[in-house]
């Protein structure tokens, strides 16, 4: 990818080389959520730690392999969102800071919309890739981590067994979201970093996913970020991409 040929130019001429920026555009594991707690009788909210994302730990390589190239980081990662409402706002949120690459990941919140939705997805998702692609950014699209498909025995908490009864079911969503979302990037040339498929290999392989999830729903455990982050990695580092 030539975001890796700008951080090398940087890293090698630091005072001739332009800045190098990263932009992320997705939901709540962009933006760092990882457990949920009660907060009022009703009411749930999220441990917010952006520093243990997979951004941050992304960049921890990067500033390992390339120490002289500092990265200008975009997050544009907001809890609940889905493409969509990424698409409302990335005129706003990611193209005025013209990043060199943009990781884009979306599906856990659209899934939880129906089937009834995935046309929309796609057709938002696409437009969302072509104006970053537009405005001069390389893409990556990010498939995200698998979905709790049941209700874990460790969720003993009412108010969030209840909420996560209601989105349990959309776990046999997601698979088709990605399909959709990997014929999206297929037609416009956006490669995928398909991390879903590592989830669903762990699943295949008898690991207990629903124990990788912070909030045993859809947030990822810390430790797993890192393997969001390595395969970002390895993507940005392949020279047929």
């Amino acid at each position: 990818m030539t975001f890796i040929e700008k951080l090398r130019r940087k890293h090698e001429n630091p005072i001739e080389s332009a800045p190098v920026t990263l932009a992320f555009l997705g939901d709540s594991v962009t933006q760092g959520c990882f457990e949920v707690y009660q907060n009022g009788q009703q009411s749930l909210e999220t441990e917010f730690r952006v520093a243990d994302g997979y951004h941050t730990k992304l960049r921890h390589l990067l500033e390992l392999c390339y120490p002289a190239a500092p990265v200008n980081m975009i997050h544009a990662g907001i809890s609940g969102d889905n493409v969509v409402s990424g698409l409302a706002r990335v005129d706003r949120d990611v193209i005025p800071f013209h990043p060199d690459l943009t990781i884009v990941s979306f599906g856990l919140n659209d899934c939880c919309r129906g089937l009834e939705q995935l046309e929309v997805y796609k057709t938002s998702l696409k437009q969302v890739l072509k104006k970053i692609l537009d405005a001069g950014s390389e893409v990556i699209f990010m498939t995200p981590n698998a979905m709790a498909d049941k209700v874990s025995f460790e969720v003993t908490n009412q108010v969030m067994k209840e909420a996560y009864a209601q989105m349990v079911p959309y776990a046999a969503d997601l698979p088709v979201y990605m399909d959709g979302a990997r014929a999206v990037c297929h037609e416009l040339g956006v490669p995928v970093c398909d991390c879903f498929r590592k989830w669903e290999m762990l699943k295949n392989n008898g690991v207990d996913v629903i124990r990788l999830l912070s909030n045993r729903i859809n947030h990822p455990i810390e430790e797993l970020h890192w393997m969001f982050a390595v395969s970002l990695f390895e993507m940005m580092m392949k020279e047929d991409v």
